[in-house]
């Protein structure tokens, strides 16, 4: 057993397989991901430990997608998002180490990983950002549309109607500037940054799967009010991005566009509709902890709760760090940068 570099076509192909059957597989460390990565312009690597026998046929024991971030002076970070992946622990934490050293021989600061389950590497601690979320809520879309409204919150339910009284129409669309000033007006009114609006274009050009919904009204002369970025990879759909108009909010465009992102999610064969990312939860209640109250997503996660479904945790993403002063002198500089 062996760590490659998986990069010739055959290479790809066979990963694309063992994906399909790999416990723990999810978008992140898929090709498309890989793929649109590369478009942003960030260098990826996929490695494995692999195993072959006598017809020197190909089987992994452990993968991982590396996304590399290179910054100034040839530093950068690497960063395994919901993997590695692989047969069992020991495994996977043999891959990790293995990267890890590969990291270390290339002016990387710092290893980030979101694991599915815990891994107990001594030279990892909980890392100081959070690129994927603890908890998620999960919507089952193998229930009809009529179970899929009955498991809502009374408020979901309501506000999808306000919504289609006020003829709150939503379609598919491919406007990512009128999506973009949503996304600016949303971001300033509660105080949160966002990207580039090429990271959206390449998100919806060069990512498979990917769709925008945006939806209008007559009562706002049918100018966008709110957008949806989403995307299908395997049997499970994605909430990703989200904005609105506060002006318009009286229309409750943001519970129409849910719902019919749920119904094209499941339309496409999805199975699950993940809503991305919430503050930590009671899992019995899906109620905000006391402690969590003020969490930053406090406000999002109170709207996706509207919708049901139930909650998904995963492990605190960790980070081994390679070369310490560099980290904290980079970070150091963009703090006061910004």
């Amino acid at each position: 057993m062996s760590l490659t570099l998986l990069s010739t076509p055959e290479d790809l192909e066979a990963y694309r397989e063992y994906l399909k059957k790999a416990p723990g597989s999810s978008l992140w460390q898929s090709l498309e991901w890989k793929g649109y990565q590369e478009a942003l312009g960030r260098e990826t690597r996929l490695y494995g430990l692999v195993m072959r026998d006598q017809t020197s046929e190909m089987s992994f024991e452990a993968t991982a997608l590396v996304i590399i971030d290179k910054t100034a002076l040839g530093l950068s970070t690497w960063d395994i998002p919901r993997g590695p992946l692989g047969k069992n622990s020991e495994t996977r934490e043999k891959l990790l180490k293995a990267i890890a050293e590969e990291a270390q021989k290339e002016k990387c600061m710092a290893l980030y990983f979101s694991p599915q389950s815990d891994l107990s590497l001594l030279t990892s601690h909980p890392s100081s950002r959070h690129e994927q979320p603890e908890t998620t809520l999960a919507l089952d879309l193998s229930l009809s549309e009529e179970e899929l409204q009955k498991q809502m919150k009374p408020k979901g339910r309501y506000n999808i109607g306000v919504a289609v009284k006020h003829g709150v129409t939503v379609e598919e669309s491919k406007d990512v500037d009128a999506f973009f000033s949503l996304l600016k007006g949303t971001s300033e009114r509660d105080a949160f940054g966002i990207l580039p609006k090429s990271h959206y274009e390449h998100f919806l050009k060069d990512l498979p799967g990917s769709f925008l919904l945006l939806a209008s009204s007559t009562e706002a002369a049918k100018k966008p009010i709110a957008g949806l970025l989403g995307i299908t990879w395997g049997n499970r759909g994605y909430y990703y991005y989200g904005a609105s108009s506060y002006a318009d909010r009286a229309l409750m465009a943001p519970y129409a566009l849910q719902w019919e992102a749920v119904k094209l999610c499941r339309n496409r064969g999805a199975r699950t509709y993940d809503l991305l990312g919430i503050a930590p939860t009671e899992p019995a209640t899906c109620n905000l902890q006391p402690t969590t109250s003020s969490h930053p997503w406090a406000g999002v996660t109170r709207f996706k709760m509207q919708f049901g479904g139930s909650t998904e945790n995963y492990p605190p993403e960790q980070e081994i760090i390679l070369k310490p002063v560099a980290k904290k002198l980079l970070e150091w500089k963009r703090k006061v940068w910004r």
